[in-house]
């Protein structure tokens, strides 16, 4: 059964990359967006911005890292989307394969896609001036951190891609997952904010994820923060999973 879903799911990532490859304007689009608030963060606001960091693109790299994946996974939704609408589940349905590597093509797909756009991002951040003396192990550390939050998200985009009615109604969705790290330490440490926005800010889970990486790559002691950090991206990813596992089954009569 392993090796039935393992090899049904590589024949469907593989349509799915070729999907990517065909058009790779997805990947810049996704980009654009990131890199346009990194040079506009960096360039423009950053001279008036205290950060309580020498240099700000170090300081605002990982939110815009996570503003990246949350554009690149409402491209997810959207693909799933066409294929909901174009009838090709109805033709997977005639065929013997998994039945849940059908989604897991998607994700997979997102994932790499993401690992790209992500890929660009630090690339650019690079040319900026960014700089980090980490070793080898707290940059696997984030880049597990990176995976895990956008698998999270990817099984999040999943559930519009399977419920929404209308292309503007799936891309839609994506919005406040990519307004949320504004309201995060990714632009500005927390305790500048006020009260009641502070208090939402310092407990919701992009902070955490944001403070883990940071920490990281600078070299700063992550404490209990990146177990937190990872026990939002383990919950969101299971919950996400099992809510758009349910919907697959009642949508797909399979």
């Amino acid at each position: 059964m392993t090796k039935h879903f393992l090899g049904d799911t590589a024949v469907l990532l593989g349509r799915s990359l070729r999907h990517i490859a065909r058009s790779p304007d997805t990947i810049i689009t996704t980009t654009i967006m990131p890199i346009s608030l990194l040079l506009l963060f960096v360039y423009v606001f950053g001279g008036a911005i205290k950060s309580g960091s020498h240099s700000y693109v170090d300081y605002l790299l990982p939110g815009i890292l996570l503003i990246t994946i949350a554009s690149g996974i409402s491209y997810t939704a959207f693909r799933l989307f066409l294929d909901m609408k174009s009838g090709i589940f109805e033709r997977f349905q005639s065929m013997p394969i998994a039945r849940s590597s059908v989604l897991w093509a998607h994700v997979l797909t997102s994932l790499v896609a993401n690992l790209i756009s992500l890929l660009v991002v630090v690339l650019v951040a690079l040319l900026m001036g960014f700089r980090s003396g980490a070793g080898v192990l707290p940059w696997l550390a984030v880049a597990g951190i990176l995976i895990l939050f956008t698998l999270a998200l990817t099984w999040i985009a999943v559930i519009p891609g399977l419920t929404a009615k209308s292309a503007d109604g799936v891309s839609a969705f994506s919005y406040p997952l990519i307004f949320l790290p504004f309201i995060s330490s990714a632009f500005v440490p927390t305790d500048t904010m006020p009260g009641p926005v502070r208090a939402f800010a310092d407990y919701q889970p992009v902070t955490y994820v944001i403070n883990a990486i940071r920490d990281l790559y600078t070299q700063r002691p992550v404490g209990t923060g990146i177990w937190i950090a990872l026990a939002w991206c383990v919950g969101i990813l299971i919950v996400a999973h099992l809510f758009a596992r349910v919907i697959y089954r009642r949508r797909i009569a399979w």
